[in-house]
């Protein structure tokens, strides 16, 4: 069947998520496509900035560790957090960078299974991952070693000289979404443990750690979950693991009596021992507002009809678009992908310069990658057809090769 654009219409005006969109502020005509990377400023961000400034520090200033609860405000978000992705309260908080909690966690980890030196992760993951493990065993000087493996054999690798298996759920670039009830199973069943990056999936579809007996778990909140530019990450540490597993970054915010002013380190007890240094308190109490849509939204919806939104832009792609030397990343199956579609395209960078340069904005990844999000809150069905339009008429009139489109920036 053809497909038209009042087909998308129809679509928006049966949308139970539709009136989500009326609570974020993004300019008229604009088609985002990029909050996988950064999601859109909700309306009410704006409000809560002034009451955080003006108000809490501005007027009642000190006191609001106390009277406005910033002391314990990570742990207020981890646990709306909690509900997003299958934990239990008390078992989230929001602390720190991405980075740094996955340094956290698998020196935690390796600290668990003295024993074993190998640490499995996917060696097209984001970088960062990667860097920071990689740091962690040059630093623990212990003989630990990381086993890169891809998608299809991850299974296969994961054996009883492996201590931990960290991996992200849904892969940056393309889009796949790895079986984080089997890998975890087949992690448990020769002893290693599980740590899972979110950053792809928290608030993109349904997560569930503790059906999934997950150990560790951490994801940022400026994607999907709309928290703002650098917002803080979150950690997950199953309960059972508390008290237990104890992380390196042994600050002030972590210790069992902050205010006794001890001079030697005494952890937490509980999920506040994730906890480093002071947070930044402006950061966390906007990235609240992102937090507060999604408990009114239905997470079986946003994977509804995020699957939707995917699959036609899939189809649009290649009934309309071929010819033109794209081929699909992403898995097709929607099961086994996250929510974005990611496009092979020898000139991908220039095409997407093209591409935002007429409103339509996703992003590149190197080499060849064109990634468009789907984020269910703002994005209307009828944005993915109009954004195949745009890219249809770049690629017919070739728009795309002007030497404007072919400069790099420092972001991609």
């Amino acid at each position: 069947m053809t497909l038209t654009r009042n087909d998308f219409l129809a679509l928006d005006q049966q949308d139970v998520l539709a009136p989500f969109a009326d609570e974020f502020d993004l300019p008229d005509g604009l088609i985002y496509l990029d909050g996988n990377s950064l999601g859109a400023m909700p309306k009410a961000a704006m409000k809560r900035a002034q009451e955080v400034i003006e108000q809490e520090w501005g007027t009642d200033l000190i006191k609001s560790w106390n009277k406005a609860g910033w002391f314990s405000l990570g742990e207020k978000l981890g646990d709306k957090i909690a509900t997003l992705i299958g934990a239990d309260q008390g078992e989230v908080v929001s602390c720190d960078a991405t980075g740094l909690n996955v340094y956290k966690l698998v020196s935690a980890a390796l600290e668990m299974r003295p024993d074993r030196r190998k640490i499995i992760m996917e060696g097209s993951n984001f970088p960062t991952d990667n860097y920071m493990v990689q740091g962690l065993i040059k630093q623990l000087d212990k003989g630990h070693e990381i086993i890169f493996v891809e998608y299809n054999d991850i299974m296969g690798a994961i054996n009883d000289e492996v201590a931990v298996v960290c991996l992200t759920q849904v892969h940056y670039k393309t889009g796949h979404l790895h079986d984080m009830d089997a890998i975890t199973a087949k992690a448990h069943d020769v002893g290693a443990l599980a740590i899972w990056d979110l950053c792809h999936s928290a608030g993109a579809l349904p997560v569930d750690l503790n059906a999934a007996n997950a150990d560790f778990a951490l994801g940022c909140s400026y994607k999907y979950l709309n928290g703002g530019p650098g917002s803080q990450s979150f950690v997950f540490v199953a309960k059972r693991h508390q008290a237990i597993a104890m992380q390196p970054l042994t600050g002030w915010w972590g210790h069992a009596e902050p205010f006794g002013f001890e001079r030697d380190y005494r952890p937490m007890k509980n999920i506040r021992q994730m906890n480093t240094g002071t947070q930044p308190i402006v950061s966390l109490a906007l990235s609240e507002v992102g937090l507060d849509i999604f408990m009114r939204a239905d997470m079986n919806d946003i994977r509804k009809k995020s699957i939707k939104m995917c699959d036609l832009f899939i189809e649009l792609i290649e009934q309309r678009l071929d010819g033109f030397g794209f081929s699909i990343a992403s898995p097709k199956q929607s099961a086994k992908r996250g929510s974005q579609v990611s496009i092979y395209s020898d000139n991908g960078f220039a095409i997407m310069q093209a591409l935002i340069a007429n409103n339509v904005i996703g992003d590149f990844r190197a080499p060849d990658i064109m990634r468009f999000g789907f984020t269910p809150l703002y994005v209307s069905y009828v944005d993915v057809w109009d954004a195949v339009e745009v890219l249809k008429n770049i690629m017919d009139e070739k728009s795309w090769d002007q030497p404007e489109y072919k400069r790099v920036g420092t972001v991609t």
